[in-house]
């Protein structure tokens, strides 16, 4: 098999998730092809690469590779061995002999290249080889990725993204990645997971369906970088929203432990805004089906009663999240004190007993409500009639109300 390039005439957001995954491809393949061959060539220490030790000692192993020079092997159209040592040629086609274990390179095979190109441009499953690449191939592919990341598209486009990627066959392949010992191969994973996945109902489906969800629980679960966890986390959101019978399994599979921890340890602040806004879409998504249907006068709609399936507000009274929502709010910055107010909002019903009996809570308002004041009465003396503190403090006054 070989190894085929995206066709140049897709539109841009096309090529870019397509070049995100061809890059994940090579980068798992890479990595791993390498690190079982040749284990003097790994990027990567068997330790913790999060550490600076490891991160400095993985870039010298990089740039050795790169300064080393190499006996340059001259490929024909037959299978040859490769020696160690020996440098591969841009564009050669490399396998894996499984029969003797060695290394294999010749020529690339144009016609084939090109066929591959027009099936691609049909809408064909991606020939992808799954052997060996050089140290450039995982760079550039890792370059296309960021590259790819920052590209912008219209939500129009990024379905069309997520059909692309299940039509080519690519999502199980994405999902696998999320399996990768490689930190930066889980997190570019969860990217593209996380844009497939949003607003997507056919590809939520299919990576339910493909072990997603339970693989995204144990990443957070475990000791990992906190970039990967902030991806895991995004696709994570993306596959829960809107998507009942997800919200259902994540429950079964213990979910809000797995965000319990996460929220509870130290220097994940950042993820615990990221967990309460989730929480809060989670909980206002079921009230607004329920609204809907008193609207429409439908007494069992489907989508309604897969909301009723879902045990959330029993959940997170049961695993304590009254108490862990009110606690950030003591979080400084002032947007995720509104991401918490929000919260604390949508959880009074449910939490009201709990929060009342939380004197730290009602510390925490009081001085909130004193701090926003100031604030409030600044902005009204710049003519601000409506400002941000006056809203962030109506907030907070609602809640004490409730709570006397």
């Amino acid at each position: 098999m070989s190894l085929t390039m995206p066709p140049q005439d897709l539109p841009p957001s096309r090529m870019a998730l397509l070049r995100m995954l061809l890059g994940l491809l090579m980068a798992s393949c890479f990595t791993f092809c390498l690190s079982h061959q040749n284990p003097e060539f790994a990027l990567t220490s068997p330790e913790k690469s999060s550490t600076k030790e490891a991160e400095g000692k993985e870039t010298t192993a990089e740039e050795e590779l790169d300064s080393e020079v190499l006996e340059v092997f001259h490929p024909t159209h037959e299978w040859q061995a490769l020696r160690p040592g020996q440098a591969v040629p841009v564009g050669s086609h490399v396998r894996l002999n499984l029969q003797t274990g060695a290394r294999e390179v010749k020529l690339q095979e144009e016609d084939k290249f090109r066929s591959n190109l027009k099936a691609l441009k049909k809408g064909k499953r991606l020939d992808i080889n799954t052997n060996t690449y050089t140290s450039q191939d995982l760079k550039s592919a890792l370059a296309k990725f960021k590259e790819g990341a920052e590209v912008e598209s219209s939500k129009e486009d990024k379905m069309d993204n997520a059909q692309d990627l299940l039509s080519f066959g690519g999502l199980q392949v994405v999902i696998n990645g999320l399996n990768s010992t490689e930190p930066l191969v889980k997190e570019y994973a969860a990217f593209v997971l996380g844009a497939a996945f949003s607003s997507n109902p056919k590809v939520q489906v299919e990576a339910i369906e493909g072990g997603a969800l339970q693989k995204l629980l144990v990443i957070l679960a475990t000791e990992q970088p906190l970039t990967a966890k902030k991806k895991v986390l995004f696709a994570l959101c993306s596959l829960l929203r809107h998507f009942p019978y997800a919200q259902q399994q994540f429950l079964k599979l213990g979910g809000l432990q797995v965000l319990r921890s996460l929220v509870q340890a130290k220097g994940t602040e950042v993820l615990a805004v990221r967990v309460v806004t989730l929480l809060y879409d989670l909980v206002t998504e079921k009230m607004f089906a329920e609204e809907e249907a008193e609207l429409t006068r439908e007494t069992s709609p489907e989508k309604l009663q897969q909301y009723r399936q879902v045990q959330l507000l029993p959940g997170l009274r049961e695993q304590g999240w009254c108490e862990i929502t009110a606690h950030l709010l003591a979080l400084p910055e002032h947007d995720a004190r509104e991401k918490v107010l929000q919260t604390l909002g949508a959880l009074l019903a449910t939490c009201r007993d709990r929060y009342r009996q939380d004197p730290q809570l009602s510390r925490t308002l009081v001085s909130l409500q004193a701090e926003y004041q100031a604030l409030a009465t600044l902005e009204l003396q710049d003519g601000e009639d409506e400002g941000y503190f006056r809203e962030l403090l109506g907030s907070i006054n609602s809640l004490l109300k409730e709570l006397r």
